[in-house]
């Protein structure tokens, strides 16, 4: 079966969550009309061989590229508004289930989360390798690597589904279920692929395998320290880097927080600017790391209480002189 009718099969399969989709049809007919105007226009020039456009094309870049941004944008806003809602569920105290049991709205039980957090997993993959086809099949009909260039600018662009921090968190969040005692058989077997590995040094390494043999791996190493990531927050960019790390490289105190860095600070990674407004915890994989690596999480947490008590000191010294005009 072709990709394309497996993609609408599975989506179809996911109408009742409404569900945003790649159009891969009319993308399709965008470029089958592009290769047949192209052909009749340089038909002459060719001897009738009719060779394909190698660079920008005026026939089509003004509708595919456009179509296939906003499309792909709405997928990866649904995936983290779904993401975001299923491990707020999950991370929620006794209070607050209480809360949505006297709303009506009966907390899931791990079985339902974990199913949940499965289909989304693979909704985001499905839709990776939609994009990542029909860009193969563009710069197939231009003899270009325009398709090839737009799919390294996604990141920037924020359509890069599989660099979300709420992927990296699901993985953690089925993990952190798998590890507990109220995991059954039949949960296990919904992520048997999902797992955290250490390699020689101790570096460790959060992969998925899903969908098509194709394997998710998310390094777990900080870009600043070269040690495995504490406190982890991703910036907007999808880099992860350790809290405090993330703070002293945008030149601010843990006590101000990102959102008070300079909105033209870049990433220490891929010097991206505007980042670290729109940073988040990723709160299941701080707890998957401190599970994992107990020593090393300890060991980390008394140099930090240090550096939190000096730096919230120096930070209370500094209003006080201000207050007293000193």
């Amino acid at each position: 079966m072709k990709f394309c009718k497996r993609y609408e099969e599975y989506m179809r399969g996911r109408r009742e969550k409404e569900l945003p989709a790649l159009g891969l049809k009319q993308l399709k007919k965008i470029l089958k009309r592009c290769g047949r105007e192209f052909q009749s226009q340089h038909q002459k020039q060719d001897d009738g061989g009719g060779s394909k456009f190698a660079g920008n094309c005026a026939v089509c870049d003004g509708t595919f590229f456009p179509s296939l941004l906003k499309e792909m944008s709405a997928v990866v806003v649904c995936f983290n508004q779904h993401a975001q809602k299923l491990l707020k569920l999950h991370l929620a105290s006794g209070f607050q289930k209480l809360i949505m049991w006297l709303r009506g709205k009966s907390p899931k039980n791990d079985g339902a989360l974990i199913q949940e957090g499965k289909d989304l997993v693979a909704y985001a993959i499905i839709n990776s390798i939609a994009m990542r086809k029909i860009l193969k099949k563009y710069d197939k009909v231009h003899c270009s690597k325009q398709g090839q260039a737009f799919r390294s600018k996604a990141p920037s662009m924020h359509i890069e589904i599989l660099q979300s921090p709420w992927l990296c968190e699901l993985m953690a969040f089925y993990i952190n279920l798998r590890q507990s005692k109220l995991m059954n058989k039949a949960i296990t077997e919904l992520y048997n692929d999902c797992s955290l590995t250490c390699d020689d040094d101790g570096k460790p390494t959060l992969s998925c395998g899903l969908f098509d043999s194709m394997q998710i791996e998310v390094d777990l190493t900080c870009s600043i320290c070269l040690d495995t990531v504490f406190d982890p927050v991703a910036l907007t960019c999808g880099h992860l880097f350790c809290y405090m790390c993330c703070c002293a490289a945008a030149s601010i105190t843990i006590v101000d927080g990102l959102k008070a860095a300079d909105p033209k600070a870049k990433c220490p990674l891929c010097r991206q600017e505007g980042v670290n407004a729109g940073a988040m915890h990723l709160v299941e994989l701080n707890i998957l790391l401190s599970q994992s690596c107990p020593e090393y999480w300890e060991k980390r947490c008394q140099i930090e209480r240090v550096e939190r008590v000096r730096q919230a000191k120096e930070h209370w010294q500094s209003l006080c002189r201000e207050f007293m005009g000193m």
